[in-house]
């Protein structure tokens, strides 16, 4: 099935009205590969049938179908990992000391832009490593959002392929996975008690949190994003990062330094100045 210039201006200009995703010209093969089986799910003959569903479907499962299609939610456990060094070396450390000093343990960590789950998982079992018996004596869980409705639910299954953890520390993986079946692993209930995961859209002007964050990643989310809104959205994490906190982004992207309200630390690793 082919899409005219018209069609594919149409559901260019939605998503990223809806979801900031900069779909450009190169990306209409990809839009027509991942939305062909839509069409022919639901029997549409063209995608301009297809659009107008979208816009009178007043449930929004539709639209919601789509960005799960566009959006790519391919990950591993121990991606880009010196950024977990990072998070368990110098990161966590300053979040904690900044803590003492205020005589408080509520520690706060974002993952935004989820996925399945793999990133934020991770980051409760480098928590509970690094604190061991003294974990239970902080608010130490993690806020893990995504826009994508069916990668959180893979997410809050916790159940992957063994391909996924071949990354991940032996010591690890025998301490907080339990086998599943056959070539599948489980996170272990310990771990999922302390993941929060929710449906959030970063194109949302406004934020909904009573709090800032300690640490916050969003990797490899920004590549979909164009230049200007890149800036909007990295201005509002700002917003809500404490002084001394940290920004982690994806090592395929990058942040202007002259737009950049944070400061520069290592590649895809920024701070709160505080």
């Amino acid at each position: 099935m082919t899409i005219t210039d018209d069609e594919f201006q149409a559901i260019r200009r939605l998503v990223y009205d809806r979801f900031g995703i900069n779909l450009t010209e190169q990306k209409r093969s990809l839009v027509v590969g991942r939305l062909q089986k839509v069409l022919r799910t639901y029997g549409f003959s063209s995608f301009a049938h297809y659009f107008d569903h979208l816009l009178k479907d007043p449930t929004g499962k539709v639209l919601s179908e789509l960005v799960n299609r566009l959006s790519t939610n391919h990950t591993f456990f121990g991606r880009e990992q010196d950024h977990f060094d990072f998070f368990v070396k110098t990161a966590l450390p300053e979040a904690v000391l900044r803590h003492k000093e205020r005589r408080s343990r509520d520690l706060r960590v974002w993952s935004a832009g989820c996925s399945s789950g793999e990133e934020p998982y991770t980051l409760v079992m480098l928590m509970m490593e690094y604190f061991g018996t003294e974990y239970r004596s902080w608010n130490a869980g993690i806020l893990a959002t995504d826009i994508s409705a069916t990668a959180l639910e893979t997410a809050r299954e916790g159940v992957y392929p063994e391909e996924r953890l071949k990354l991940l520390s032996e010591a690890l993986k025998r301490k907080y996975f339990r086998k599943a079946s056959e070539g599948q692993w489980a996170v272990a209930q310990e771990v999922k008690r302390e993941l929060t995961f929710r449906r959030f859209n970063l194109m949302n002007r406004t934020f909904p949190f009573k709090k800032s964050f300690d640490i916050i990643f969003c990797r490899n989310v920004m590549i979909y994003f164009d230049q200007k809104t890149r800036d909007e959205l990295v201005s509002r994490f700002y917003q809500w990062t404490m002084e001394g906190g940290y920004f982690f982004i994806g090592h395929s992207e990058s942040l202007r330094r002259d737009r950049c309200p944070y400061e520069y630390v290592m590649p895809a690793v920024y701070r709160k100045r505080g």
